[in-house]
């Protein structure tokens, strides 16, 4: 029965996974060329258990400023998205089953990088899941997670316990 779950599970769970979202939005040019910290568009990373993505409000605060919108596809769809009123519908890329549950707070606020598990953002024009969301990876970092916090940390490990995360 693992087997058939293992082979039967939906696109949106595999590795690599990359969705064709409603701009072509590159993470690379934003975060790594513009170096503006994850935090910034994904406001409620450190406040709530999703991260979430931004109001086309946050795109405006940088967007408006690029001085020759009608040359620039993504800046004219976010100010016609905002006159309009229209919200961007970006599509998830990682997504837990229902039996699971993850609190980015707790994790951010104890110093995990965003890139611990979704990968080297700053450098991908389109972001794709780079971790795969078994709960082995998860244990694996829950038991050791050093490699993964600040030095400063005084955490040794997660909670390992199953009501930790199966709620």
């Amino acid at each position: 029965m693992l087997v058939v779950g293992w082979a039967a599970q939906p696109a949106r769970f595999a590795l690599g996974y990359a969705p064709v979202q409603p701009i072509p939005f590159s993470h690379k040019g934003q975060a790594g060329t513009n170096r503006i910290p994850c935090e910034y568009c994904h406001t409620n990373a450190d406040r709530s258990r999703d991260a979430t993505v931004p109001a086309v409000q946050t795109c405006m605060n940088c967007h408006r400023f690029i001085t020759m919108p009608d040359s620039n596809y993504i800046t004219r769809e976010v100010v016609d998205r905002l006159a309009s009123d229209r919200a961007m519908l970006w599509k998830r890329i990682y997504h837990l089953p229902d039996h699971a549950y993850f609190d980015h707070r707790a994790h951010v606020n104890v110093g995990v990088q965003c890139q611990t598990c979704h990968g080297d953002v700053q450098g991908m024009d389109v972001v794709s899941r780079v971790m795969n969301l078994r709960m082995g990876q998860c244990l694996a970092c829950h038991r050791d997670p050093r490699p993964y916090l600040p030095p400063t940390s005084a955490i040794k490990q997660g909670p390992t316990d199953c009501t930790a995360c199966h709620r």
